[in-house]
Parts: C-alpha cells; structure tokens; sequence
C-alpha cells in the first residue's frame, strides 16, 4: 500500500509545483525541470506521472475540480456539484486566472472542454444506457460536448470578471440558461 500513496503524492507535489509555477510564469515559459526542481523530484519521475506539462493541466481540471463533482451529478444535484465546481475555482483563484490565458492548440478552454464533456458523457452514460431521441444524430456524446462547451465558456468568463459573483449564483445562472430557451431568455430580458 505504501507505494501507492508514494505514487499519488509524488504526482500531488508534481501538480502542486505546476501550480505555483504557473501563477508566477505564462505557460510557455514553464519547463518540465522547473517543474521537477520546485517538487523535488528527478525528470524521469515527471514521466512516469504525465506525459508533458499540459497532462498536468488535464489532471488538475479531472482530479481537483470534476471528480468531486461527479457523485453529485450522477444524483441529479446539479446545483450543488456546480457551486462545488465553481467554489474549487473561486478558492484557487490565482491559478485558474493565469490558466485561462493558455491558449493555442492544448489551451485551457479546449482541455476544459474535452475534460468536462467525458464527465457529463459517463454521467449520462451511467444514467440511461440508450438514448432514445427523434433525432438519430443528436447523441449521448453531442449533448455532453453542448453542455461541456456552454459550462465552460461561463466559468471562463466568470473568471475573467473576477468572480463577480457568487458560486451558488453563478451556478443558478448556469441552470437558467441551460434549463430556458434562447427566445425564453431573450424576452425575460425585455
């Protein structure tokens, strides 16, 4: 059991330097030896972790702000896994402000994206093993890369106002518009 939890903190220290480095430094400027020098460990052992720094990034969004959420969703507490989704970026506020500024092929938004759209599919998928819809193209996976695009794009821009409002606000936002039509929307707003 011992090397398990050696194994896990290992990659803990790894994500924790890749964290603190990034609030410090843009992306690109950031090396795998930094990354190793600030955990202490040697590179070969990053390796056996993650396959490159933007394989940190991926963990961090996985593991530190959607597996905890995913209990939640999966008992229809949609609400709640968001505020505890929006309230994990909020308390690591630093580092997700300089992640959004990632951009390019391996960006935030697309990791984000990718990320949260295998959550909502294994949701769904765990939840009703066929879709029955009157569109044949509109499948498990089209809706979780909707959903995954529209969640993403309101944290992002959460984050580039600062945090403005609250989780639990934000999350209720999330609900309405995902829960309204666009011309409901609309003409609430008239």
């Amino acid at each position: 059991m011992k090397d398990m939890s050696d194994k896990k903190g290992t990659k803990e220290k790894l994500e924790a330097s890749f964290k603190e480095l990034l609030i410090k430094m843009p992306m690109e400027k950031i090396t795998i030896k930094d990354i190793t020098d600030l955990s202490g460990v040697i590179r070969p052992t990053f390796y056996n972790h993650f396959h490159d720094k933007y394989d940190v990034l991926e963990y961090t969004i996985r593991n530190d702000l959607l597996m905890p959420i995913k209990p939640l969703l999966v008992n229809d507490m949609i609400i709640e896994g968001l505020t505890l989704l929006f309230s994990a970026i909020k308390n690591e506020k630093d580092f997700y402000k300089q992640a959004i500024k990632i951009e390019g092929q391996n960006s935030f938004e697309s990791i984000a994206r990718e990320q949260v759209s295998d959550l909502l599919y294994q949701v769904m998928s765990e939840k009703h093993t066929t879709l029955h819809t009157r569109y044949n193209w509109l499948s498990t996976k089209v809706i979780a890369t909707y959903y995954a695009q529209a969640m993403v794009c309101i944290a992002i821009e959460w984050i580039k106002t600062d945090f403005l409002i609250a989780p639990k606000k934000l999350s209720e936002i999330y609900e309405y518009i995902s829960t309204h039509s666009m011309m409901d929307i609309i003409n609430d707003l008239c």
